[in-house]
């Protein structure tokens, strides 16, 4: 196992389709670095509270207190544990997931009825828990000029009041689905896998929902926002299966944990 995720950390390293920072907002530069935690967590607190106003939480405490315990153990694992990190299950019959930048992850109610174990959760959430890691949404909202943290315009509006962060984020729910970039899609798939693993779950379980979304048929109102913000999911599983290659052919002690996977109430 400490093989396997020797070298699943190696595939992650890679280099995958870069953004261009050095493109400028009215002559100064955009710099990721400039944008403070807190700031980062202010940004995502507003856009997670956007998306809740369209799709709020699933009325279900214990389901709840049971995904952010798996989420949270996962996000331990990752390179920024120290963020106030938030998980959910909304109130949608999509197949979908979201990240926004500090440390805030939802996941549908119709994805989550898809789920046949705790190891298929772990894998989405790690998922979108590398979204937040590689601050891929805190980039999209730089390039395209929504956020002029290079001037400290966010650092800015972020101390006065929520107001102005709004008109600068606009919809929670646009910018959680608007379409990252393909190479940041396959980075956190990467990236998922090495999470899951890391915590102890069977590194298979994002890899078997990828598969099962797949099989939904294009016109299945469900996964309409999914396919047209993301690639497809036999797009995504060949590039993942083109990274691991075969590491992941033996892998033992990897856990399903299909008995502790929390059935929601109907």
């Amino acid at each position: 196992m400490r093989g396997l995720l020797l070298a699943l950390l190696l595939v992650v390293s890679l280099p995958a389709m870069a953004f261009d920072l050095g493109k400028t907002l009215g002559g100064k530069s955009l710099k990721i670095g400039k944008t403070s935690k807190t700031e980062e967590i202010r940004i995502g607190r507003e856009i997670a509270g956007n998306l809740l106003g369209a799709a709020p939480l699933v009325m279900d405490a214990e389901l709840q207190k049971y995904v952010n315990r798996v989420g949270l153990w996962v996000a331990l694992q990752s390179e920024r544990p120290d963020l106030p990190w938030r998980f959910g299950v909304i109130d949608s019959s999509d197949l979908n997931a979201f990240a926004a930048p500090g440390g805030y992850v939802l996941i549908t109610k119709g994805l989550y009825r898809t789920l046949n174990s705790e190891a298929e959760l772990a894998g989405v959430l790690a998922h979108e828990i590398a979204h937040v890691v590689k601050k891929h949404h805190l980039k999209l909202l730089q390039k395209q000029q929504l956020l002029d943290a290079g001037a400290g315009l966010l650092g800015e509006q972020v101390g006065k009041d929520s107001d102005s962060v709004r008109k600068l984020i606009g919809s929670g729910a646009e910018i959680c689905a608007r379409s990252l970039d393909k190479g940041a899609e396959y980075e956190a798939d990467r990236m998922g896998v090495i999470l899951a693993a890391r915590a102890g779950y069977d590194p298979y379980g994002l890899p078997e929902v990828l598969q099962a979304i797949g099989h939904a048929g294009r016109d299945d109102g469900r996964v309409a926002l999914l396919f047209k913000t993301h690639p497809h999911p036999d797009d995504r599983l060949a590039k993942l299966g083109e990274a691991v290659g075969d590491r992941l052919d033996g892998v033992k002690d990897g856990k399903m944990l299909r008995e502790r996977l929390y059935k929601m109430k109907e």
